[in-house]
């Protein structure tokens, strides 16, 4: 029984960590028209559906890289919060990891920025959730 909690509590990490990845993801696209956001406007409706609809494409792009992260840390018991933010990082990036394909300081790079940025959000809320407890169901 503690097994089958333990799965939901990671798939319901996961949901929440796309949502916070899209989140970051959006806010971080959408800053040049940042300064035209009222609260409760239709752009408020609007910038809520996109952070939807990318966590729901986030999930679904992420979910194999992440279930084979995921089955490591719970078969190692990595707990570490630096592994999470690793590794999320390194699936944001892709396997262009140096950079070589954006210049320091074009539109690509800080694209590609926005992009790590909402790797690490994601990794960050998937450990506060569930990563702090990986491996304590073989106990």
């Amino acid at each position: 029984m503690g097994i089958i909690v333990r799965i939901l509590g990671m798939i319901v990490a996961y949901w929440l960590a796309c949502i916070a990845a899209s989140l970051v993801l959006t806010i971080g696209t959408l800053t040049p028209v940042w300064d035209d956001f009222k609260p409760f406007d239709l752009q408020s409706v609007v910038l809520w559906s996109v952070v939807g609809v990318g966590a729901v494409f986030i999930g679904a792009i992420a979910m194999l890289p992440a279930l084979l992260v995921i089955a490591l840390a719970e078969g190692f018991a990595w707990r570490s919060i630096l592994v999470y933010a690793v590794l999320a990082l390194a699936l944001s990036y892709g396997l262009d990891f140096g950079g070589y394909v954006g210049a320091p300081g074009s539109h690509l790079a800080r694209e590609r920025e926005v992009l790590a940025a909402s790797g690490i959000a994601g990794g960050l809320v998937y450990w506060l959730i569930a990563g702090r407890r990986a491996g304590f169901w073989k106990a």
